[in-house]
């Protein structure tokens, strides 16, 4: 399970080889010599590595039979372990916290792997309780997101009944805003029923000084698009292009942007994005027929503006991927 994490740098790599093979040839009598200024031999200098006996931890590994497998994370530094950790789930962790003891038992530890993985819960901001334990918070907020991948209603009253989350629209989207747990289709499935926490959701996306295929990717990154076109994709547009034009005063000043043009442009946006993407389309739109026909639903709009758009989509790919 932990050989597969076990990584260091390549310097480190090069340091560890040339101090073991300088160890190995003091054990055999030899020693690893050069010739000095004077013809006698000199002993080259070993690389020193800092903080625990690595070298000797590493020799441990490939010693006798008795001593096989991965080395022994409390012989590590506290940070290099925790780092291992951080790659398991829930049930690993629980194993490892079997053998690795004082690890398995780090509050700390669990706290990092908490919010790191849930950025926010309304738990973090509460008083918490004495005997409160990031363990048992980790595993629940894990079982959480399992069941909201199964069930978003579910997994959402989970959450609540533990404690963890409280029911107001911000908390719910600063939740699925911080989270990557969340199963993308049971997230739209849940956004469509609630649209408060939508609009929530919304606001937490910030698109200042960002070209507008950008913005709509990252927005797209979070907020995933139906894949037909209906009613919620246009809601989805909607509330991008007013929240574009909001976080962007300076840029609607200049181009004479307004909501309404920004729909227009994201509609013409996805439908390249498709045209250039799709192997079903064998005549792809050029530039001149994308100026063309974006310039006759937004007149306000310039064709170098438009153009810029076109080699955006021609070259990073579909803004909706």
């Amino acid at each position: 399970m932990g050989q597969a994490l076990w990584r260091l740098p390549p310097r480190q790599q090069q340091q560890l080889q040339e101090e073991l093979a300088d160890r190995l040839a003091d054990r055999g009598g030899g020693g690893r010599r050069e010739q000095g200024r004077d013809g006698g031999p000199q002993r080259r200098a070993p690389q020193h590595c800092y903080g625990p006996d690595i070298y000797h931890l590493l020799r441990t590994r490939r010693g006798g039979k008795e001593q096989h497998g991965f080395i022994d994370l409390e012989m590590l530094p506290p940070e290099l372990g925790i780092t291992i950790l951080s790659y398991l789930n829930a049930t690993d962790l629980c194993l490892a916290g079997c053998v690795w003891q004082d690890l398995g038992n780090d509050e700390y530890l669990w706290q990092g792997l908490c919010k790191s993985t849930w950025g926010h819960c309304s738990i973090y901001n509460r008083r918490l309780p004495a005997g409160f334990s990031y363990r048992r918070l980790y595993l629940q907020l894990d079982e959480g997101s399992l069941t909201f991948n199964a069930n978003p209603q579910e997994g959402i009253s989970y959450f609540m009944s533990k404690g963890i989350l409280v029911d107001h629209p911000t908390e719910l989207a600063k939740f699925i805003f911080y989270t990557r747990r969340l199963n993308w289709k049971m997230l739209r499935i849940y956004l469509d029923e609630r649209r408060d926490v939508l609009d929530e959701l919304v606001t937490l996306h910030n698109f200042s000084n960002q070209f507008l295929p950008n913005a709509l990717r990252d927005f797209f990154r979070h907020i995933h698009a139906p894949e037909e076109r209906g009613e919620y994709l246009e809601t989805l547009i909607t509330k991008f292009s007013h929240r574009f034009c909001t976080c962007n005063p300076g840029l609607v000043r200049e181009l004479g942007l307004s909501p309404d043009a920004v729909y227009v442009l994201c509609y013409s946006l996805i439908l390249l994005s498709i045209d250039l993407t799709s192997p079903h389309v064998k005549n792809k739109m050029s530039k001149r027929e994308f100026i063309r026909n974006t310039r006759r639903a937004a007149h306000n709009v310039s064709d170098d503006f438009v153009g810029h758009l076109y080699d955006n989509i021609y070259l990073i790919g579909h803004v909706a991927a």
